[in-house]
């Protein structure tokens, strides 16, 4: 096939998926997102196919404007999942949205879908949350084999330790025997993990998103207390600046020798992620680099709307991977086999067991 697979993307954000798959030669054909903010960014880097809009008042079987799809792809809210906050899962006001991912995918019987969401996904209501979405997306026409794994973005060359959950789904008539790709970085990987040192050598010079954050004099007294990779726990209990029952966000130091830990999106006094040595928070360009955007990637929308937008991200560097494995799909530079035997096969064992029958087979 010398055309390149066509991409619709649903929950696309700021556009973090489309860029992977989009260096690995897939062309985004449409794009949906419900901030306005984000689809700026996205209409500013990646390309004007987006559309602003509430996707649960889009009808993706009668729309006729939504492309054909060779691949669906889908990063649906995952506030509801996220092992931070309170996790009402499914029965949240917005865990439901995979549901709408879920049509698209009917609608446009890709051969190829990938929806990304977080850890929390995997025990979200007793950890019925994923079994549903699974089963759900196995169930569709023309056939799927659908396969979870839990990635590590910094074991593919992303500069943070960065959980999600990466579902795939591969159409039953392609013959495609689809693996998750091998880690590539750190102890499984044949290179070293991407350090958040390495991450941000020169980063001063980056033309956007650059701008140093306003911070209070007392909050530059407690980071000097921190050591590299440290964070509020390391504040001595008698101390005033001392707060009991944070979480691990707050005051994190980033290690020079480290992949960061998880860039978030959003939070209160503290949460920012924090420089070393100097005792400050990160810019969003540095935020943007440990989230493995290029330079050129210029975020639109105010300081507060630019961290949304960055730390919901997915990172592209990480999705690379991945996307080129699907890619072999599209050449034709496979040996077709039955896939509706492996599917009645995955359908007999726990998600657990297949999540670790995933981990157990990349290659």
């Amino acid at each position: 096939m010398n055309a390149k697979p066509r991409v619709v993307s649903t929950f696309a954000g700021c556009g973090g998926l489309d860029l992977g798959f989009e260096l690995e030669n897939f062309r985004t054909v449409w794009a949906n997102d419900f901030s306005e903010f984000a689809c700026d960014t996205y209409r500013h880097n990646i390309g004007d196919h987006i559309v602003h809009g509430d996707i649960t008042k889009i009808d993706p079987f009668n729309d006729k404007s939504i492309p054909d799809a060779d691949v669906v792809t889908g990063g649906f809210p995952c506030q509801d999942f996220s092992v931070i906050w309170k996790r009402p899962g499914l029965d949240g006001e917005r865990g439901g949205l995979y549901k709408n991912f879920r049509d698209f995918v009917a609608a446009k019987q890709p051969k190829v879908f990938v929806a990304e969401n977080v850890k929390g996904l995997l025990t979200a209501n007793k950890k019925m949350a994923i079994k549903t979405i699974v089963e759900d997306l196995e169930s569709l026409e023309p056939g799927y084999i659908v396969k979870p794994r839990l990635y590590n973005f910094a074991e593919y060359g992303v500069p943070q330790f960065r959980e999600r959950v990466l579902i795939v789904g591969i159409r039953l008539d392609t013959g495609f025997n689809f693996k998750h790709p091998k880690p590539t970085h750190g102890p499984r990987g044949d290179q070293p993990y991407l350090t958040a040192g390495k991450a941000l050598e020169g980063v001063e010079s980056a033309k956007f998103n650059n701008e140093l954050m306003r911070q209070m004099p007392r909050t530059r007294k407690i980071i000097e207390m921190i050591p590299e990779g440290g964070n509020f726990t390391d504040i001595p209990k008698d101390h005033e600046f001392y707060v009991k029952g944070m979480i691990s966000h707050v005051y994190r130091r980033i290690h020079r020798n480290e992949p960061a830990k998880t860039i978030i999106a959003a939070g209160g006094g503290g949460t920012w992620g924090y420089h070393y040595p100097e005792p400050r928070a990160l810019t969003n360009r540095e935020r943007a680099r440990l989230q493995s955007f290029p330079d050129w990637f210029e975020f639109l929308g105010s300081t507060t709307e630019v961290r949304r937008q960055i730390g919901n991200a997915v990172p592209p560097e990480g999705v690379r991977p991945l996307a080129k494995r699907i890619h072999t799909l599209f050449k034709g530079d496979y040996e077709p086999v039955d896939l509706s035997k492996e599917k009645t096969h995955l359908e007999s064992l726990s998600i657990a067991e297949r999540l670790r029958l995933s981990e157990e087979e990349v290659n």
